[in-house]
């Protein structure tokens, strides 16, 4: 087993809590993790029907059988069960008791805070991080590789190819949770939507476009798009809101947590093509913005992510806030750039908001394609092999 960042933080918080919940997208090793976090004790999974029939029947009795607690897998699979879950680790008192996992989003954190607030902690587990790859020897030290191969578990330790699992995966995961949802009839015209919206990953999120490029409505693209949200498939990332340019984009930008999904989505067959893609440097910054997303939420935090852009398209990448900004927080900046060699205008960026944001600004990082990491003007420019190191751009201050 691979080990993941993310133990060391449900380890501490079950001191605090008698229940942690994971949630994460399928096949991201939620339930590996669960097991090896509690290795001595129950585990059920509500996928079963016979389990989920025994929880919804007699939820009482259900829970009778853990009286030290134990590992409940897909928990979104019995909602019915969380009030119960409530008096029980109420009566019981100790701290510890169980973690949960959960693969949507989608109703289910709404009914458990209802139910189980201050009594769980959630912690989000997406894919392996390239930083938790490096550390078991797995990682790839071809950029263009990592891009074509994502972070998802199976690739990892079984021996499938890359295009034969993703295509296996969207039609036993994605669809699947996606007819749950939305009871959708056309899944024909849903495929195509999300093909459409890998090709917009690292790009300005139009939803008129967008819908009108896959023939539905408007409001049915910010329908599915919530899906996508809601199964940890995507993400959008919202500009930031400070007033130091009036004139600024309010549109969000679109990616997705997992390049190698994109790249199937996209038909990308190999490595060697991904070199050559038209896309490839939308998705690269895609997957720095993914793992810096997981270097945050490994530690049970929720990333404070933006990005900026001026109406005469000068951007940074990425900003992230760093405590509250209007009593002395600081916010990173970073800008991302696929090239392998550092051109000067990658600083362009960096340099106009610098001196729009001023003593708001703290550890400005330019990620790139290449190895080599050095300084520029106050700059800190580092290899994309170096994302993984969030406490040298300051990130855990």
């Amino acid at each position: 087993m691979i080990r993941r960042d993310a133990q060391d933080t449900i380890h501490s918080l079950l001191k605090g809590f008698p229940i942690v919940t994971v949630t994460g997208p399928r096949q991201s090793g939620k339930t590996t993790l669960a097991k090896a976090i509690f290795p001595d004790k129950p585990y059920a999974s509500l996928e079963d029907p016979d389990i989920r029939l025994a929880a919804q029947d007699d939820p009482r009795s259900f829970l009778a059988r853990f009286p030290d607690g134990a590992v409940l897998d897909e928990v979104q699979r019995c909602p019915e069960i969380f009030s119960y879950l409530q008096s029980a680790v109420d009566a019981d008192g100790r701290m510890g008791l169980y973690v949960l996992t959960g693969s949507q989003q989608f109703g289910l954190l709404s009914r458990i805070t209802q139910s189980l607030a201050g009594r769980t902690a959630f912690v989000e587990l997406l894919p392996f991080s390239l930083g938790e790859l490096a550390n078991a020897g797995k990682a790839t030290d071809r950029i263009d590789q990592m891009l074509h191969t994502g972070g998802y578990p199976p690739l990892y330790d079984r021996q499938i190819g890359v295009r034969s699992w993703f295509s296996a995966y969207v039609t036993a995961y994605l669809e699947r949770d996606v007819r749950q949802v939305l009871k959708i009839q056309d899944l024909e015209t849903f495929q195509r939507f999300v093909r459409l919206c890998a090709g917009r990953t690292g790009q300005i999120l139009n939803f008129s476009s967008l819908a009108t490029d896959c023939g539905i409505t408007h409001n049915t693209a910010k329908a599915w798009m919530s899906v996508l949200e809601a199964s940890y498939i995507a993400f959008q990332l919202r500009p930031h809101h400070a007033n130091w340019n009036k004139r600024l984009v309010k549109a969000s930008k679109l990616y997705f947590y997992d390049t190698g999904l994109v790249s199937w989505l996209l038909g990308i067959q190999s490595a060697e093509q991904m070199d050559t893609h038209p896309l490839r440097g939308a998705i690269f910054e895609t997957f720095v913005v993914s793992e810096l997303a997981k270097s945050f939420l490994n530690r049970g935090e929720r990333p404070e992510f933006y990005f900026w852009r001026d109406s005469n398209g000068v951007e940074v990448d990425l900003l992230i806030e760093r405590g509250d900004i209007a009593h002395g927080g600081r916010i990173v900046p970073v800008e991302i750039k696929s090239g392998k060699t550092v051109a000067k205008d990658f600083f362009s960026g960096l340099e106009k908001w610098l001196s729009l944001a001023g003593a708001k600004a703290t550890n400005p990082t330019l990620i790139y394609g290449g190895s080599q990491d050095f300084q520029h003007k106050g700059i800190s420019v580092r290899g994309w092999q170096k994302i993984g190191t969030a406490p040298a751009w300051g990130l855990d201050d």
